[in-house]
């Protein structure tokens, strides 16, 4: 397991890792720009833009295609380095011989709709004024963002996926796809995620957009680079990162050790560490984009009013799905219900609670056991546990 210092990282996407050589070397992102998008709520797009990242070759027969859907702050670079030199934020599980195998799988990253790295969302323009969207961007829902990745899918001229896998709101995504897209889902694998927030859930969601809307820069979401809610935006992203954690990952690597080099030398590690996560997440994410998307995931219901059985009645993949026994945002027991309606539907489906003290973020970091589980069920393989990490199959 990989140390302290490369665990409590939150996001890979907030800093590079230090010393980390991607096997892929430097890769690219690309844009589709997509025709005639409509949202679940109404709104018409006259054209969208989705950008996108593949890796691997597609087979002859064009069916080893693999769908990566991010988490709340990522992008559609999944893997591989940036022109920075930063690697992609699952770098660490996708690559030649890793667990998601380009040497084997054709693998897409995209970037959802509504964020704000190279997808339309409230940073776009809107053609109707020549401004970008801002506060005026539509409520999108996480049907949106599945309907716009499908629609991505069959621009690289794809029918079917081998499968779709996404941890927190891109294991929701990945659930999206399994009951709208049965046909076209062969495998699905969601991640520390679940059918439906809780109250906590959706609590720790407003608290932080919150943050942003009472920030004295706000504006109502008019802002510029001159005046920009960098405050109320970097405060959301703290209470974030305290959700990823767990308290023993934090008591391990923070404990009550004070910051050395602060200014202020009464600082304590982990008020140093949060307000570093908050600063630099400021400098790569817009407040709009954070309110559309917390606002979509809270949203966000995979039975809705319907009975769970008759919405799995037309799933056809087999599952996957993973939780962490740390993990206090996305707790297990989330994660058996899914299973157990699952397999009264009659789905196969396979389930592993992995023993981690990592928290919610145990998906992003390099990780063995969850590594070795991945690998061995794409490759057609039951499950396995590692030796010394006890799992908790179902």
């Amino acid at each position: 397991m990989a140390d302290h210092q490369a665990i409590i990282q939150g996001d890979l996407q907030d800093q590079a890792v230090a010393g980390h050589q991607s096997a892929l070397g430097q890769t690219q992102t690309r844009v589709a720009t997509l025709p005639g998008f409509v949202t679940e709520s109404g709104f018409k797009f006259e054209t969208i833009e989705v950008s996108y990242q593949t890796l691997g070759k597609l087979s002859p027969a064009r069916d080893n295609a693999i769908l990566v859907c991010h988490g709340l702050s990522g992008t559609a670079h999944v893997a591989g380095l940036d022109p920075t030199g930063r690697p992609g934020w699952w770098d660490y599980h996708v690559g030649p011989g890793k667990a998601i195998d380009t040497d084997k799988f054709f693998v897409i990253g995209t970037n959802t709709l509504g964020g704000c790295n190279g997808t339309t969302g409230p940073l776009s323009l809107n053609p109707q004024t020549g401004r970008p969207y801002g506060p005026g961007f539509p409520r999108i829902t996480v049907r949106d963002m599945v309907m716009a990745q499908a629609r991505l899918v069959d621009h690289l001229g794809l029918d079917t996926l081998l499968a779709v896998i996404g941890a927190s709101m891109g294991g929701m995504q990945a659930l999206t796809w399994a009951v709208h897209f049965p046909e076209r889902v062969r495998v699905c694998v969601p991640i520390a995620t679940c059918t439906a927030h809780n109250a906590m859930q959706i609590a720790f969601n407003e608290i932080g957009r919150c943050a942003i809307v009472t920030d004295p820069d706000w504006n109502g979401g008019e802002y510029t680079e001159t005046r920009f809610p960098a405050h109320g935006l970097a405060v959301a992203r703290m209470v974030g990162h305290v959700t990823y954690l767990s308290e023993l990952a934090m008591a391990r690597k923070f404990g009550r050790r004070r910051q050395a080099d602060a200014a202020d030398a009464r600082q304590f590690s982990v008020e140093s560490y949060l307000h570093h996560q908050g600063s630099s997440f400021v400098k790569r994410f817009d407040p709009n984009s954070y309110l559309c998307l917390t606002r979509a995931i809270d949203e966000f219901d995979l039975f809705a009013a319907a009975a769970p059985e008759a919405v799995l009645s037309r799933v056809r993949a087999r599952f996957l799905v993973i939780s962490f026994s740390s993990d206090w945002l996305y707790p297990p027991g989330q994660s058996r219900e899914l299973v157990r309606l699952l397999k009264r539907a009659g789905i196969a489906a396979s389930y592993i609670n992995l023993d981690t003290e990592y928290g919610h973020d145990s998906f992003l970091i390099e990780n063995p056991p969850f590594a070795e589980v991945l690998r061995h069920f794409l490759n057609g393989d039951h499950p396995r546990i590692h030796p010394h990490h006890h799992g908790e199959p179902l």
